[in-house]
């Protein structure tokens, strides 16, 4: 078994400025192509990001729950997992189901209130996102079991915010996926606050990632701001849930710059100050600085991401600016996969209704 206790620190590759640390983890250094795939999906995504806020005060959204800030957890997650892999995120991973290729129009169904999914779990191997806290963790480590009963190679992987690890069920899944040594990988996005608690007033533990000892969870803590720390340290855990290990418990320390929804007045719970600091080791900028350093990206290449960014929120607002067309009988068509004959009933005495309203 792995080594159950995390790094006394957060594990980082790169400084706040993004030049690299003095003492090299016990990490594979990610590959230069990978940094930079990372670099690009972190540009779009937050771009992404930035026009979904947009498109809230337009009343294009419902909500909407920004991760401005935790871009490389979001896009370190999608990249250390292979395509045949499952996602089960929260409502705040839309830059993570942007980043894995979802139409972002789909990804935005939800928070426009169309449908509780707008796209295909099964084809894209991701969870529908998940409001209430922590029952996703229970179905990603039922389904990971499941993978593992039939052989398939495929892990899972299950986002999770720091106050979630308050709720039953997020023990539940830990206790599971050990006992029945499910490949599943548990990444805590840390943004030290759950909605406006504090996380000093959820837990006393030495960290989050401490809390898989008691159920015989490996863990690590990483520094969730360093993209190439967040990559190695989740590349790792997947390939330790791969390898028929069991699970493994990642918590990654970062920050929601916004506030928790457009709904919400983050000015009330915390200070100015508090997120000037945070600004300060915005993972895009540390790894921008890191890739220039090393040659591996100029200006060319920056501006040539910057108008793929661009244009992606283009044609998302493009779309998003049109009505969606609304077809009565999906009250009816997405309860059952064979209709009952009440719903039957119903159905048609719906449809014979609109035809007398014509």
């Amino acid at each position: 078994m792995a080594q159950l206790l995390p790094a006394t620190q957060p594990v980082r590759f790169l400084t706040e400025t993004g030049t690299p640390v003095a003492d090299r983890p016990a990490y594979p250094e990610p590959d230069q192509d990978l940094l930079l795939s990372a670099y690009r999906k972190m540009v779009v995504g937050r771009r992404f990001d930035t026009q979904a806020t947009a498109l809230t005060k337009q009343g294009r959204l419902a909500v909407y729950p920004s991760s401005h800030g935790q871009e490389a957890c979001q896009v370190g997650a999608v990249l250390a997992l292979d395509s045949g892999d499952w996602l089960f995120p929260t409502y705040r991973e839309s830059v993570a189901l942007v980043s894995r290729g979802i139409d972002p129009v789909e990804v935005l169904s939800l928070l426009r209130g169309d449908a509780h999914c707008g796209y295909d779990p099964g084809e894209h191997h991701v969870a529908p996102q998940c409001t209430p806290l922590a029952t996703q963790t229970l179905h990603a480590a039922g389904l990971a079991y499941a993978e593992r009963r039939k052989g398939s190679g495929r892990i899972a992987l299950a986002f999770i915010g720091d106050g979630a690890t308050s709720e039953g069920d997020f023990h539940e899944a830990l206790n599971f996926a050990a006992v029945f040594r499910a490949p599943v990988v548990f990444l805590v996005q840390n943004n030290h606050y759950a909605i406006s608690v504090p996380l000093s007033r959820q837990s006393a533990a030495p960290s989050l990632a401490h809390k898989g000892i008691g159920y015989g969870v490996p863990a690590e803590q990483v520094d969730g701001n360093d993209p190439m720390a967040v990559l190695a340290v989740l590349s790792a855990a997947a390939a330790h849930a791969r390898a028929g290990n069991g699970p493994f418990l990642v918590e990654a320390h970062t920050y929601r710059i916004d506030a928790h929804t457009n709904a919400d007045d983050a000015s009330r719970y915390r200070s100015t100050a508090e997120v000037d600091q945070w600004r300060q080791r915005d993972p895009i900028a540390r790894l921008e600085a890191y890739l220039r350093g090393r040659g591996a990206l100029t200006d060319t290449v920056v501006a040539e991401v910057a108008a793929e960014a661009e244009e992606y929120a283009a044609a998302l607002r493009t779309r998003m600016n049109a009505d969606p067309p609304l077809t009565p009988t999906d009250l009816f068509d997405h309860v059952y996969a064979e209709p009952t004959p009440q719903l039957r009933e119903q159905r048609a005495g719906l449809l014979e209704e609109l035809v007398e309203a014509r």
